[in-house]
């Protein structure tokens, strides 16, 4: 009887460590999906506010350059320049301001994706390292 529990304590103890491994497996990955998709929304708000941070900012320089161009059209139309001309450098400045803006916004946007990337190859590496690191540690002690 002896004999017969010491051959199944044998056999099933690397399966309930096998159990026990699993169940830490997937108590630490849960736990890391937890935080990873905390980290993520913390960075998506962030972007957002990045976001309309720039929006309100080029708006508030757009407005002023266009403040400014109406003032230069009050001005020549005043000294009788051409109006044709002042249309002209009206639509340039518009347009460069635009485009400005817009490189503004994109190079915010792509600063901050490579940021959030990197996060998340960092978290995952980390986690990674703890999983193997645990479960080579848990396979020596099953051996021993």
């Amino acid at each position: 009887m002896f004999s017969t529990v010491v051959v199944c304590h044998v056999l099933l103890m690397p399966v309930v460590d096998l159990v026990v491994v699993v169940v830490v497996v997937v108590v630490v990955v849960d736990l890391v999906v937890v935080v990873i998709v905390d980290l993520v929304v913390e960075v998506v708000v962030v972007v957002v506010v990045v976001v309309v941070v720039v929006v309100v900012v080029v708006v508030v320089v757009v407005g002023a350059a266009v403040v400014k161009v109406v003032d230069l059209v009050v001005i020549v139309v005043v000294v009788e320049i051409e109006a044709v001309v002042v249309v002209v450098v009206y639509l340039v400045v518009v347009v460069v301001l635009v485009v400005v803006a817009a490189a503004v916004v994109v190079v915010v946007v792509v600063v901050v994706v490579v940021v959030v990337v990197a996060v998340v190859v960092v978290v995952v590496v980390v986690v990674v390292v703890v999983v193997v690191v645990d479960l080579r540690t848990r396979l020596i002690s099953i051996e021993r």
